[in-house]
């Protein structure tokens, strides 16, 4: 089974909501497979949601990021393999954690391994110790520390697994950690230039093409090294337009104007490297999916912690405010989830 992570090279453009509504319903269309999320960003913003929303996901998280060996989370784990930096520890399957014991409204085959502000401690350690010189493949192997949590959690089960990891924006170690453990990349985006760059700079930070200047950097380091060393790295997958404001159900001018500038870019690029794509054969525009801009629909999801397929229409009490949640907003967000669903 696959693994798909949640990466843009800028920030702010929801890819952590997109990952936490897209496992959800993932895991929703499919009860026989174990979905988990690993959480590789410092904000833990996905675990959060996951956990129950605003108020009761910052409880639930904090419970789990206590100062001892029994810290479940990724920053727990990490921790530990700093300790075993090239044998994998025996119980790593442990940092997993059920959400339907702490989330209700959530489908019983979902799992997280919650984020931790602690990563972004840890870093400079892990980097570290990436770098020794023993032994030969120090690098590699630590590099492979979260690819090594996913083979693990598979092993421990009897179901097939399929996991959803969100990153941060920074290519730091811990977002190449999550990079190499994925199969296949899902760029979410905002129509505007700075996200092309965004888009632009993870070409040239994972495969050494597009931006000849950033290019030349990348491979004197993360892309030559894995080159070298033999790291597979994730394919390209699919491309989220986020927050897409639309009339008469259609996109913006103004929206179209600068996916569009995205879209060329892409295809530029897969007209000469088209083994970075996961589907090669398939036109790179028909790979993108549009997510329309209702924040009444997406404040109340990510708030109340509840998957998309759960969410009524109607009016919803939030810190004491009223929010309505209309039938037609909900629906066209329903109908982007569905179709990006069928892409996973």
């Amino acid at each position: 089974m696959s693994s798909y992570a949640f990466w843009n090279n800028k920030g702010g453009v929801g890819k952590s909501f997109l990952c936490f509504i897209a496992a959800c319903e993932y895991a929703q269309l499919h009860p026989e497979v174990d979905v988990i999320v690993l959480d590789l960003c410092p904000q833990a913003n996905t675990s959060e949601m996951l956990l129950g929303g605003q108020l009761e996901g910052g409880k639930n998280l904090r419970k789990f990021l206590t100062p001892d060996a029994s810290r479940l989370s990724v920053g727990g784990y990490l921790e530990q393999r700093l300790n075993s930096p090239f044998s994998q520890i025996p119980d790593a399957a442990r940092f997993a954690v059920k959400m339907k014991d702490h989330n209700d409204k959530v489908s019983s085959n979902l799992y997280l391994v919650c984020g931790d502000n602690l990563v972004e401690v840890l870093g400079e350690a892990i980097r570290q110790t990436a770098q020794l010189s023993v032994p030969r493949d120090a690098w590699k192997k630590v590099t492979s520390w979260v690819r090594d949590l996913q083979d693990n959690i598979r092993e421990s089960r009897e179901r097939d697994c399929v996991f959803f990891i969100d990153c941060n924006p920074s290519f730091a170690v811990y977002t190449q950690l999550a990079i190499a453990a994925a199969d296949y990349i899902v760029i979410p985006f905002t129509a505007d230039e700075s996200s092309r760059r965004g888009i632009e700079n993870i070409i040239a930070l994972l495969y050494g093409q597009g931006d000849e200047y950033i290019a030349s950097f990348a491979r004197l380091s993360f892309y030559k090294r894995a080159k070298e060393e033999g790291l597979s790295l994730p394919k390209l997958h699919t491309f989220v337009s986020n927050r897409v404001t639309l009339f008469d159900g259609e996109p913006s001018r103004a929206h179209q104007a600068a996916n569009k500038a995205i879209v060329s870019t892409l295809q530029a690029l897969a007209a000469k490297h088209r083994s970075i794509f996961a589907y090669p054969r398939i036109a790179v525009a028909d790979r993108f999916v549009d997510f329309p801009d209702f924040h009444a629909v997406s404040v109340v999801l990510a708030l109340t912690g509840t998957p998309i397929h759960a969410l009524k229409a109607g009016p919803k009490n939030l810190n004491g405010e009223r929010v309505q949640v209309n039938v037609g907003p909900l629906k066209l967000y329903k109908e982007s989830l569905k179709k990006l669903m069928e892409f996973l």
